[in-house]
Order: C-alpha cells, then structure tokens, then sequence
C-alpha cells in the first residue's frame, strides 16, 4: 500500500513540475499581469489537483484539468474581491529597459489591454487564444453554453481592438 501511495506522490510531483511554468504564464495572462496573484492561483490550483490526483491522473488530459481548475480559482477569487478591488491608474510602475530586439513594450500593451477586460471575457480570451481552447473546452472549463462563450469572444476581441486602436501597428511596423 504505501508503495502505490509513493508511486503516486511521485507522479504528482512530475506532472506539478512539468506543467507549473505553463500554469504560471497562464495565470499571469488572466490576472493582468498581476505576479503575485498569479503565484497565489498555481499554488492553489496545484494544491486542488495534489487533493484529488487519485482521480485526475486517470483523466485523459490532466493538464486541461488542472487549466480547467486555474481559470475556475480566478474567477471564484475576482467574485470574492471585486468588491473592494483595486484600481488601475495611468501611471506605470518602473518596468525595465526593453531587451533590444524584444518585444517587451507589445507584451506590455497587450497586457495592459487584457487587465482592462472584465474577469470573464479575460478568460475566454486566454482559453481560446493562449491555451488554444475548443469553444466546447472552453465552454466546459467556464461551466457555459457554447453559445455564451462565442458571444463572450466576439465581444472580449472587439473590446481588445478597441483599447489596442492603432498601437499594435507601431509595433508590427518597427
């Protein structure tokens, strides 16, 4: 018995360390940018597939599971905080100079553009876009019709044209 349970522990800790950087970058993406935040949801949703990986290791795909479990922490924690929530303002904090030839000023912009789109549209968008999401997976990791979700998108895309304007052809330019 305590074999299977190390073996088990042990395979846990492959996936977890496997597939944490890509969990981290996602949660990055749906918090605005937010480092910290995007911390506290991995460790979270590291700590719910740990719970239940009896089960989730006989998934066809964990890792869409534990994806599924990210963008569902987000949302729980922005309806638990979006009464008091902090707010945005037009000053930046100290970034560090681009890397040159980075792209470091677009990965800012686009950021800046998806803190700006509610909590919901900012996960349609990192499902579909980022993780490369079916609207079905994306329905079903969201608990919504399809329908919803490619509404969501048209509207999440069309809010995210707006608020980028011309900025993104500087960049595609230079």
């Amino acid at each position: 018995m305590g074999q299977g349970r190390s073996e088990r522990a042990e395979a846990y800790h492959e996936f977890a360390a496997a597939r944490a950087g890509h969990l981290y970058r996602s949660a990055c993406l749906l918090t605005g940018g937010d480092t910290h935040l995007a911390e506290d949801l991995v460790q979270e949703t590291l700590g719910r597939v740990y719970l239940r990986w009896g089960r989730v290791s006989r998934v066809d795909n964990p890792a869409a599971y534990a994806q599924t479990v990210l963008t569902r922490a987000f949302l729980a924690h922005r309806r638990r905080h979006s009464s008091h929530r902090e707010h945005a303002t037009d000053v930046l904090p100290e970034v560090p100079e681009p890397r040159t030839g980075g792209d470091t000023p677009l990965r800012l912009t686009l950021l800046e553009a998806l803190g700006q789109l509610s909590a919901k549209d900012r996960a349609v968008v990192v499902l579909r876009y980022w993780e490369d999401r079916s609207i079905e997976e994306t329905a079903a990791a969201l608990d919504a019709s399809s329908a919803a979700v490619r509404t969501r998108c048209v509207r999440a895309l069309a809010r995210l044209r707006a608020l980028l304007g011309d900025s993104l052809a500087e960049y595609a330019s230079s």
